[in-house]
């Protein structure tokens, strides 16, 4: 039949081809709502009566209280990580089976296709066969806690009547825990506290097509904004004159395009990470206290798992230890909190914890390589990515003495990664052994022994003694390079001389005012700066705000420490509203840029949610950074294609100093003078506003800053529906640069202020509830008190549920 003549007979509605009126359409809606239930509910963890399970020595009790915060009472510490297991895993298996697959490389294999590029950037380091090499060398006690673990993870399982909700919606088979898999989300851990940027590379690029004093000054740090422990301020940068480097004069490029500018810059928009510390001589008590928020990325549910942990010590049965805090769901430790004795928390450091090593290959043999003293044979390893519902992928991974082949530099030399996350010593469960410590000086010997990425470590004890240091146990040794760019690592002298020994780890203790702060910033000068380098330290604000609250104040409670981590004051953007309000009494050219000037009139001094005026503020000071970069970024991109701007704040420094300074010889070309770049960045942000619902006077803070606290797979569910598993959307104050760190879906991940010896004063909250289950009654218990900075206890409540684990019959 022709198909000009093909009639289609129009489709009847579902319902009617089932022969269903109203009545029969709702009793099948109910049907299917009532299926979705029991489904949701039989994957909900046990919270009552005895289980009876296999593998455990003694009874172990799980109490929960009101906000879900689970306490577990075992006799011994491994029955301890076997509960620990099995209520992470009835609670958390979905989101360790990301981490665990994240990590590995292997997420494709879950949720298909559209992860095949995450996969495939991870897949590289080859982290799950180092992750086997590192459980087969730990030492006995902790392959043991990890065996207890896996075996509780996988009990907690199995014990559910059905396998979690996730699982169903993308028709999956959750696969076993296994002592690897621990130690893959370690790793999970390095990739987001470490991200591999391809810093060194791109600021290779960059001095391969500008002067160097020139890239020097563009990526310097701002010494203004700088707030170490130890040391001084940076010394600024010198401004190039014309004679290192004269934009106007020089060739002209072609100018990019915003969208392809915006794809170089990836302008960060939110990084951060507080801890700091009072002593005792600042208290009522004697004791110190801890604040700690470390800031992520937020998901439902929240990466963190509250809970209070007990068990008998085998040296000394007649003291239980007890542990409060915050634990990771796929790992038997409690990352950061208090044993009674001592508390303790984390920042990133962002040290410079890889180095990029540039691959010299055999002219005559491709598959060799120079190294120390002769030549070497490239490895390569073929590895299978499994995708589901699609053909595996085939990755073929070349890998040197240094790490793997992961980047070219800018004459096409390949570039392997040094990183200290591939190297054995990078993991272990040393952690645990902080839940005997009772002081800071013991605390601050067993911080540079933890096998975890690099962190700023603080610690307070009972008797009023405060600490810092660097938790991490592989700090290399550089010799013979300049690690700001790749280095050839096969000359005599050149590389990683082995690892820096605990004893000689940077500390401080007990500093005499009594205070210590960290925020990702510079914390170190001199020989210690050295160690560290700069993996994209932070600009240093957000922590001189820390520092200067610390200092405001001469006597101390916990509560104090929460007023600092809510601090949304805007001291750094200061400077850049009043270059905005000089731009737009210049300049009333047109109706939009008035209508700006009349609705940034007042500043109120914060990043609040009805401040129209932050929000102009913070977008004219990206729209300068880009307008004043963009000329830079072109002439590298020009010989670079792939080119883009090394990440961070690197560039504030430079902008600034230029925006002020205003030399001509380094202006943009399209622009006559540097009233008038500033002029057009203004206009453009007033035409962004005035085109937004409700127009310029309506563009409050608030709106840019609205929560989007989502779950993994909120995505794959109707628009309609996504309510029903991710946090409610709220306006919340605060952004980088400031304590209070917010975005839409990064903040604090938790925050809490503890007083060792005093512990019923002490809060700890999150921005959401403890298990994954929609039905759950702690799905999202507590994310309100987060929400509006409400101290909830750190001390579990009354019991309200009650499971007793107890060891199968023989």
């Amino acid at each position: 039949m022709d198909a000009d003549t093909t009639k289609i007979r129009p489709a009847r509605p579902w319902r009617r081809r089932l022969g269903l009126g109203a009545a029969g359409l709702l009793a099948l809606l109910c049907v299917a709502i009532a299926a979705a239930w029991l489904v949701l509910a039989g994957s909900r963890a046990r919270l009552e009566g005895r289980q009876r399970l296999a593998g455990l020595a003694a009874p172990v009790e799980v109490q929960r209280d009101a906000l879900g915060i689970a306490r577990l009472s075992a006799q011994n510490r491994t029955d301890l990580a076997y509960a620990l297991g099995f209520v992470h895993g009835q609670e958390r298996f979905f989101e360790m089976d990301l981490m665990r697959r994240v990590a590995a490389g292997e997420i494709s294999a879950l949720v298909g296709p559209a992860a095949l590029k995450v996969d495939e950037t991870n897949r590289v380091y080859r982290f799950r066969a180092l992750a086997r090499r590192i459980v087969a060398q730990l030492p006995p006690d902790q392959r043991g806690l990890l065996d207890a673990y896996a075996r509780g993870v996988n009990a907690g399982l199995d014990t559910l009547r059905v396998r979690p909700w996730e699982y169903l919606l993308l028709r999956q088979k959750p696969q076993a825990w296994t002592p690897a898999d621990s130690v893959l989300v370690v790793d999970a851990m390095y990739l987001d506290l470490i991200p591999t940027r391809f810093n060194t590379p791109q600021r290779a690029r960059l001095v391969a097509t500008l002067p160097k004093p020139l890239v020097d000054f563009l990526l310097a740090p701002d010494p203004r904004w700088e707030a170490p422990l130890q040391g001084a301020a940076g010394t600024p940068a010198p401004l190039p004159d014309a004679g290192v480097f004269d934009l106007r004069a020089a060739p002209p490029v072609q100018a990019l395009k915003a969208a392809a500018l915006a794809t170089a810059l990836h302008q960060r928009t939110v990084i951060g990470s507080n801890n700091s510390a009072v002593s005792g001589a600042l208290t009522a008590t004697g004791a110190a206290i801890v604040a700690n928020d470390m800031h992520l990325g937020l998901r439902v549910p929240n990466i963190w798992y509250r809970a209070e942990l007990r068990y008998s010590d085998a040296a000394d049965r007649a003291h239980p230890i007890t542990l409060d805090g915050v634990t990771l769901p796929g790992v038997p430790l409690l990352v950061a909190g208090t044993n009674g004795h001592i508390a303790w928390g984390f920042t990133d450091t962002y040290g410079k914890w890889r180095d990029w090593v540039r691959v010299l290959r055999d002219p005559a043999d491709p598959q060799r390589y120079r190294v120390p003293g002769g030549w070497a044979s490239l490895r390569t390893h073929r590895e299978v990515i499994d995708v589901a519902g699609a053909r595996p992928v085939t990755l073929a991974v070349q890998e040197t003495i240094w790490g793997p082949i992961v980047a070219h530099g800018p004459h096409g030399t390949p570039l392997a990664m040094d990183w200290i996350a591939s190297h054995p010593h990078g993991v272990n469960l040393n952690l645990m052994n902080l839940e005997t410590a009772t002081s800071v000086k013991q605390a601050l010997a067993i911080a540079p022994t933890l096998g975890i990425p690099p962190e700023n470590f603080i610690v307070g004890d009972a008797e009023g003694h405060i600490g810092w240091t660097i938790a991490g146990s592989a700090i290399p040794l550089r010799r013979g390079f300049d690690p700001t760019l790749p280095a050839d690592f096969s000359q005599p002298g050149v590389g990683w001389m082995g690892w820096l020994a605990p004893s000689d780890y940077p500390s401080i203790l007990d500093p005499p005012d009594g205070r210590l702060w960290t925020a990702n910033n510079r914390v170190v000068g001199g020989a210690w700066l050295a160690l560290e380098g700069n993996g994209g330290y932070d600009l240093g604000a957000r922590a001189q705000q820390v520092r200067d609250d610390l200092n405001a104040r001469s006597r101390f409670t916990p509560r104090d420490l929460l007023d600092i981590q809510l601090d949304d004051r805007a001291v750094y953007m200061q400077h850049w509203y009043g270059l905005l309000r000089d731009t737009l009494t210049q300049s009333h050219a047109s109706p939009e840029l008035q209508a700006l000037a009349a609705a940034t009139s007042v500043w109120s001094g914060h990043a609040g949610i009805d401040s129209v005026s932050y929000h102009a503020a913070q977008v004219f000071r990206k729209k300068v950074t880009a307008a004043v970069l963009a000329p830079f970024v072109a002439r590298v991109k020009a010989r670079y294609p792939q080119f883009a701007w090394p990440s961070g704040d690197d560039s504030g420094y430079a902008v600034w100093t230029l925006v002020t300074q205003r030399p001509s010889y380094l202006l943009d070309r399209r622009y006559s003078n540097w009233n008038a770049l500033l002029t057009d960045c203004a206009q453009q942000v007033a035409l962004d506003f005035a085109r937004a619902p409700g127009g310029i006077a309506a563009q409050t803070w608030g709106l840019r800053n609205t929560t989007h606290i989502d779950h993994a797979l909120s995505a794959a569910l109707p628009a309609p529906l996504r309510w029903l598993i991710d946090q409610p959307h709220a306006q919340l104050p605060g952004d980088d640069n400031m304590p209070r760190v917010q975005g839409p879906a990064v903040g604090a991940s938790e925050r809490f202020g503890i007083m060792p010896g005093h512990l019923a004063d002490s809060y700890l909250h999150m921005p959401g509830g403890q298990s994954d289950n929609p039905l759950s009654p702690y799905y999202d218990a507590g994310w309100r008190a987060w929400a509006t900075g409400e101290p909830t206890p750190l001390l579990p409540g009354p019991a309200q549920h009650t499971l007793t684990l107890v060891p199968a019959k023989p």
